[in-house]
């Protein structure tokens, strides 16, 4: 401001007389005091009043002949008054308070510039003895309007722009947290599993155990002691696992309920979210995949971590699958009372004799370059999960054998069921 301001004035024209002079030095003035919301605008108005006449003066030192500081001063002295009243006037008024209402700054804008003015014309008055008139006080109110709208032209537009990015900034938020939480949605599927598997081995554990308790073999008593022991053991050390279990499984659950999102969404709004991860997915493994989505038919808003869980899983494999670059398309159709999703990719595709159990837990054909394998349980968990939502998931291959092709047929109310 200090810089910019004493520059902008010498943008300028003389009104009224060529004592009194309007430049495009208030308007900036204005639009900085706009800006500096945090910061009282006393201090930073005065200095910027005196740059502006020590400016004015050293540009006269500069240009004129037979440089005179008296008359220079006398010249350029009542700028200091406009801009330090503006300040004191623009602060006691506490303009900040009202920048979200565009209509009263503007109005406060243009009755401060032009008690602003009078007060630069008093100070001529009182030193020059200059007159002021009805018609001039008309011309200052003109030319304050048309400065505060000019301003808040500007500053509405850079208010808009802060507006889009800060939504952008929330949308990019809350799109990292629906996918933290379709993560730990899928990881409290996969834990459920385990709780109950860790049931079922209780059980059969304890019913070994009693088993072995009913055996009535005296030639055998220490042996089946032993047994029956640890059968127990196992038993009891299994139901801890369970009940460590079941205290994960709670608190993944709360992170997931409806207390922290809203657990429904439009299907297309949920299909870019995963365009969006995936294409961030991709450039961090260095490759150039272009993503394509279309939604056919009329869905209702789906439920977002079992829809976001499925189909990631299959885009984010199609993404590690494509070697350098790519294509991924994603459709989403209406089939009466099912919802499909086709997932496309043009990468190598699957070999016929790894077709058949690709779903299977374990079985992967990606390594790091450690040469250590996958966990092989990402289609297993889809399949597993498609299956107890009553769908089905087929593979197939892709035009001319390259590429691969899911579909995944879910029936619509169960997309609508958190289960």
């Amino acid at each position: 401001m200090l810089i910019i301001v004493p520059l902008s004035g010498e943008l300028n024209f003389y009104p009224i007389n060529q004592s009194f002079r309007i430049s495009f030095g208030a308007p900036v003035f204005f639009f900085f005091l706009l800006l500096f919301r945090k910061m009282p605008s006393v201090l930073p108005g005065i200095l910027t009043a005196l740059l502006v006449v020590a400016f004015r003066i050293a540009k006269d030192m500069a240009m004129q002949d037979h440089f005179h500081w008296g008359t220079s001063l006398e010249v350029h002295y009542s700028s200091f008054f406009f801009y330090s009243s503006y300040s004191v006037l623009f602060y006691l008024a506490k303009v900040n308070r009202f920048s979200n209402r565009i209509l009263i700054v503007w109005i406060m804008g243009i009755t401060i510039e032009v008690a602003a003015d009078l007060v630069e014309s008093l100070s001529q008055y009182a030193v020059l003895k200059t007159v002021i008139t009805l018609a001039a006080l008309k011309e200052m109110a003109v030319i304050a309007i048309s400065h505060s709208f000019i301003v808040l032209s500007f500053f509405t537009m850079m208010k808009l722009y802060e507006t889009q990015s800060r939504e952008k900034q929330i949308r990019k938020q809350n799109e990292h947290m629906l996918m933290l939480i379709s993560n730990l949605y899928e990881e409290s599927v996969h834990l459920k599993k385990t709780l109950q598997n860790a049931e079922n081995i209780t059980k059969k554990s304890y019913d070994l155990y009693k088993s072995l308790t009913s055996l009535k073999n005296g030639q055998n008593a220490s042996q089946l002691e032993t047994f029956r022991r640890k059968a127990l053991q196992i038993a009891g050390e299994v139901h801890e696992i369970k009940k460590d279990n079941q205290r994960i499984f709670a608190g993944l659950s709360k992170l997931i309920s409806d207390e922290s999102f809203t657990d429904y969404m439009d299907v297309d709004d949920l299909i870019q979210i995963i365009v969006r991860s995936n294409e961030k997915y991709a450039r961090l493994l260095g490759k150039n995949i272009q993503f394509g989505h279309s939604i056919e038919g009329i869905h209702p808003h789906y439920h977002i971590f079992t829809t976001l869980s499925i189909v990631n899983n299959i885009v984010a494999n199609a993404v590690e699958a494509i070697h350098n670059e790519g294509t991924i398309s994603i459709f989403v159709s209406r089939d009466r009372d099912f919802a499909i999703f086709r997932i496309e990719d043009d990468g190598p595709g699957i070999a016929r004799k790894h077709q058949d159990v690709i779903f299977k837990p374990g079985f992967t054909t990606k390594y790091d370059v450690d040469g250590n394998s996958s966990t092989g349980i990402g289609l297993t968990y889809v399949k597993e999960m498609v299956e107890q939502l009553g769908g089905d998931i087929a593979l197939q291959d892709g035009p001319d054998g390259k590429g691969t092709i899911f579909v995944i047929r879910l029936h619509v109310d169960h997309l609508l069921d958190k289960g």
